[in-house]
């Protein structure tokens, strides 16, 4: 994915550069991602819920108005991220979901199309003839670990925590942080969530402090992951309060991903931070599928995007 992650960087930076704002700066980077379907997580044609469909989620924040565009289960528009800022800068509204917000989206002039690819119902069939495995069931019947629905709920006899699914490709988000030269910033996400999901499924991406936030007067951060988990936490915000006391941006996403740890141990994720000055930092939880943490950076420093990581603990 480096060469799309390096594309991406250079149309938010681009835009930055040509006298754009940071809010252009998010949404161009976002909007590449989206149109380059980067892993398969992001844009038409990914991550499929358990009826075949592709559905979007997107948020962008501006740091110095505290206002919020976000959308989630948007079907039929490709960018999501730009219809998150049509609800921010055409609404009194923060968050708009599912077949409202693509109406929404086509009032405002977006182009409706189809979002179903062959890869996306190639994936969408593999799993049906695999017995809908893996699926996010739990206390229904018939067995949600041996067979597709549609099921009942069953009576629930212990809250026993089970296994979770696992799999660095099934979920993850293009997260983006802009900081001007006269210390704007701005902050969103796109994803197309989590495959297989059930339907209606909103994760952390277009939730304000769980999958972005940006507060230009303390500093911005964006996460990815296990948005089902990550999104109890707020790491986003947490990040962002934790440099607005004093922390370096490297410790504040360790600490928001530490909160989640001492409650889930094993869960994927990561953040990336940025405080007032540029100085950046992230962090992620150590799992059998992440090790290490990569991220891109452009700034004044290097005329083209560099490659960043971070050990995952």
């Amino acid at each position: 994915m480096q060469l799309a992650e390096r594309l991406i960087v250079c149309a938010a930076w681009g835009a930055l550069r040509s006298g754009g704002s940071v809010l252009d700066a998010v949404e161009k980077g976002c909007a590449q991602c989206e149109i380059e379907q980067c892993d398969g997580s992001v844009g038409f044609g990914g991550s499929p819920d358990e009826s075949g469909e592709t559905t979007l989620d997107a948020m962008i924040m501006n740091g110095n108005t505290m206002e919020v565009g976000a959308v989630a289960d948007l079907r039929r528009i490709k960018n999501a991220i730009g219809v998150a800022r049509a609800v921010m800068e055409h609404t009194d509204h923060t968050l708009l979901v599912g077949e409202a917000a693509s109406v929404f989206a086509e009032n405002m002039r977006f182009v409706a199309e189809d979002l179903t690819t062959s890869k996306s119902l190639n994936i969408f069939s593999q799993w049906l003839k695999g017995n809908c495995q893996p699926n996010y069931r739990k206390n229904v019947t018939p067995d949600p670990s041996k067979s597709c629905g549609p099921y009942r709920p069953e009576a629930i006899e212990a809250q026993n925590k089970r296994a979770r699914h696992v799999n660095i490709h099934s979920h993850d988000t293009i997260g983006l942080i802009a900081l001007d030269k006269k210390g704007n910033m701005a902050a969103g996400t796109s994803t197309n969530g989590l495959t297989h999901k059930i339907p209606g499924r909103v994760g952390d991406s277009p939730i304000i402090g769980a999958g972005a936030y940006a507060d230009s007067s303390a500093g911005a951060a964006a996460a990815t992951g296990d948005g089902d988990i990550m999104m109890r936490f707020l790491p986003s915000y947490l990040a962002v309060e934790l440099m607005r006391a004093g922390a370096d941006p490297s410790a504040a996403c360790k600490s928001a991903i530490s909160r989640i740890k001492r409650f889930y141990p094993d869960f994927f994720g990561a953040i990336i931070c940025t405080n007032t000055t540029g100085h950046y930092g992230a962090a992620c939880n150590k799992a059998p599928s992440l090790t290490q943490f990569h991220y891109m950076v452009s700034n004044s420093e290097s005329d083209t995007p560099v490659m960043k990581s971070a050990d995952c603990f």
